[in-house]
């Protein structure tokens, strides 16, 4: 005990060094939380991130098929082989469709995937606020 200190409390050094330092983090945390801005979502975190509007509807539309044919591979319990062969795809593709390489895949490839595994897909169209030929943001 010869690195206690009567004055301190009886606490090492050590000790005294990592209650300071977690107070120290405790205060950097809570700075940068009120330095952080809130932004509200649009609803599609492609087009939060920056991607154009036309562009993040596609990336969304994709993603959501992905996580759905994911899903599919889950609660199925299929390895990604059987998997391809119920979607008529290789495994190589099955493998890029599960670490999300969004970027690889079509909303046709993805919707007849899904087709093959019997699942069907349906649209839902909706009108947004300030688009579209009659909108005042367009004239």
């Amino acid at each position: 005990m010869r690195d206690q200190d009567p004055r301190r409390g009886g606490k090492s050094l050590v000790a005294r060094t990592r209650s300071t330092s977690r107070r120290a983090a405790a205060v950097s945390e809570s700075k940068r939380a009120e330095e952080a801005r809130i932004t509200p979502s649009s609803g599609n975190v492609f087009r939060d991130i920056g991607f154009p509007p036309a562009e993040a509807e596609h990336l969304l539309i994709r993603s959501d098929l992905m996580t759905a044919i994911r899903s599919l591979i889950e609660e199925r319990g299929l390895t990604q082989a059987r998997a391809a062969r119920l979607f008529g795809v290789t495994q190589p593709r099955v493998s890029d469709l599960v670490r999300g390489r969004v970027g690889l895949f079509s909303i046709d490839s993805l919707v007849e995937m899904l087709a093959r595994a019997g699942v069907g897909v349906s649209v839902r169209l909706e009108r947004r606020r300030g688009r579209g030929r009659g909108s005042s943001a367009t004239r």
